[in-house]
């Protein structure tokens, strides 16, 4: 348990009655929080973004005051231009709370935390090329993992035979589907801010830690004397997942698309070969379209009966034989189809600052967002997925994406979109979350998201990595998937897996055999194995 004493102008926080932490004006009279302005600037394309920050001014603070009672302790600030404020700490078992007032005119925050050489640091969200990221600086901002730019340069290495199967991007390239403003530390505590704004975590240095929020809002602390009680304490605070239907666990989800004649005949080959199928994943059940990319999807949440006649039969059927159908949904709209159509007319849509629907560029497409904010919009779109998918028979669907809100985008509820930017993914899996529950289904159906922030792990029931590539690459292939994993279980979430054999796939990014087979061997120690035909099946 946690508790503090004050001493003059210095507060110790004490652990099992040993002082763990003393916060004070260090030698050179300076408080180890700053805070300041700041404004940014962002530039997205196919959900990948160029930041540019403009620092106006970054005060220091000293202490003026400190006082403690035996669970909460506030210590009395001054900045350098006169401004007065207050920490408030709260002990909560093995965390402190960090709490602030009177910092309301500013929107930056420095928090520096001192540091050891041999010190490990893993978490901020999924990354991966790398697990710890001692002497890097990341981004936590939620984003496309792999961008058109990244893509391009490693076709061009490949077309004139330059393989890069060990060569890294350099880091601060990097942007991921699931950002979240923790780590944990080899010293064993972790770092949890409550902020929805970008952060940075500077561990370059020998001796301290800075993190930098884009906003003035509380964070954590938590100390344990193991890995898996300080994961206990932070999963209290950004949620755990549920359990797995037991489903999940008798076999492999084989992937299928392109009609009702390839369900058929995926179900006829596994069941020849005895391939122990749990379920048949059919990612385009709602039609598909052909773009410059590949076969990709239409974003219209209806069963394409066209595409896959008689596929309600066929779900029963398979339900008897214990093989599960699969589907897939994500926050867009197709603009050609008619679900856009009522979305838009009742004005379900996110708008752009001259309001009209903001329609965002997917590969080679436009597609307008559901605006979450909307409560209308938001239980129009749960009752789409209640109704048909999960009374249309379906087990569990991809929901992909979440990454894609504009900044400049307006929002039905009136809040900045800088600062709801990087819950998107949040609120988008908690809307499949409740349109499970609600319809008593928890426990029985699976969805799997591949974007994240920190409430993610308390709404989403399995992640995903995303569209990894058809090859061995360390950025982006096969051995991408073991760190990606890694860094989720540290910040709180435990339950994922990955494309079996990979996903994008065009040009000469092939995919062969032996790469699928070790994927399939490799997923056989994760907690689900699902195969994808890739983004070029043929």
């Amino acid at each position: 348990m946690l508790r503090f004493e004050a001493r003059d102008k210095a507060l110790d926080i004490l652990r099992n009655d040993s002082v763990i932490h003393t916060l004070c004006d260090s030698e050179n009279g300076v408080f180890p929080v700053s805070v300041g302005r700041g404004e940014n600037s962002y530039s997205m394309n196919h959900g990948t973004f160029k930041i540019k920050e403009k620092i106006i001014e970054k005060l220091p603070c000293t202490v003026t005051a400190v006082t403690a009672e035996e669970g909460s302790a506030a210590i009395s600030l001054k900045t350098v231009n006169g401004t007065e404020a207050k920490m408030l700490l709260t002990a909560d078992g093995d965390r402190v709370r960090f709490d602030f007032e009177g910092f309301e005119d500013f929107n930056r925050m420095w928090v520096r935390l001192p540091a050891e050489e041999d010190e490990y640091i893993y978490g901020s969200g999924e990354l991966f090329s790398e697990f710890n990221i001692r002497g890097k600086n990341v981004n936590v901002w939620v984003a496309e993992h792999i961008n058109a730019v990244q893509i391009a340069k490693k076709l061009v290495k490949q077309v004139f035979g330059l393989r890069d199967s060990t060569r890294k991007q350099p880091f601060e390239k990097y942007e991921t589907y699931y950002a979240q403003p923790t780590f944990i530390s080899s010293r064993k505590y972790f770092l949890h801010s409550l902020t929805t704004a970008r952060s940075e975590f500077d561990l370059t240095a020998a001796n301290v830690h800075t993190v930098k929020f884009d906003e003035i809002a509380p964070f954590y602390i938590g100390f344990a004397d193991t890995f898996e009680d300080l994961m206990t304490s932070l999963t209290d605070i950004v949620g755990r997942q549920p359990e797995l239907p037991d489903w999940v666990y008798d076999g492999q989800i084989i992937a299928s698309q392109g009609g009702t004649g390839d369900y058929d005949a995926a179900i006829r080959t596994s069941e020849e070969y005895n391939l122990h199928m749990n379920g048949i994943w059919i990612q385009d059940w709602e039609g598909r379209r052909v773009t410059a990319a590949g076969k990709q999807l239409y974003w219209n949440w209806e069963w394409d009966s066209e595409l896959y006649p008689g596929l309600d039969e066929r779900i029963r059927e398979n339900n008897a034989k214990g093989i599960r159908t699969l589907g897939y949904i994500n926050p867009f709209l197709a603009v050609e189809k008619p679900l856009y159509k009522e979305a838009s007319e009742k004005g379900y849509c996110v708008k752009d600052k001259d309001g009209k629907d903001y329609l965002v560029t997917i590969t080679t497409f436009p597609a307008s967002m559901v605006d979450l904010t909307n409560p209308d919009a938001w239980n129009w779109l749960k009752n789409i997925i209640k109704k048909n998918m999960i009374e249309f028979g379906l087990s569990g669907w991809m929901a992909d994406f979440g990454e894609y809100l504009p900044t400049d985008c307006v929002l039905y509820s009136g809040e900045n979109p800088e600062l709801v930017h990087n819950t998107w993914p949040a609120r988008w899996a908690q809307l499949n979350r409740e349109a499970v529950e609600e319809s008593g289904k928890l426990g029985e159906i699976m969805f799997y998201t591949r974007a994240g922030f920190s409430n993610t792990p308390q709404y989403s029931t399995m992640m995903w990595c995303g569209d990894n590539h058809t090859d061995f690459s360390i950025d982006f292939g096969l051995p991408s998937v073991i760190p990606a994993m890694l860094c989720l279980t540290c910040c709180g979430f435990g339950l994922s897996h990955s494309d079996i054999g990979g996903y994008t796939s065009f040009f000469n990014l092939k995919r062969s055999e032996e790469l699928y087979m070790r994927w399939c061997e490799m997923n056989a120690f994760t907690p689900l194995m699902r195969g994808h035909e890739g983004l070029n099946p043929d």
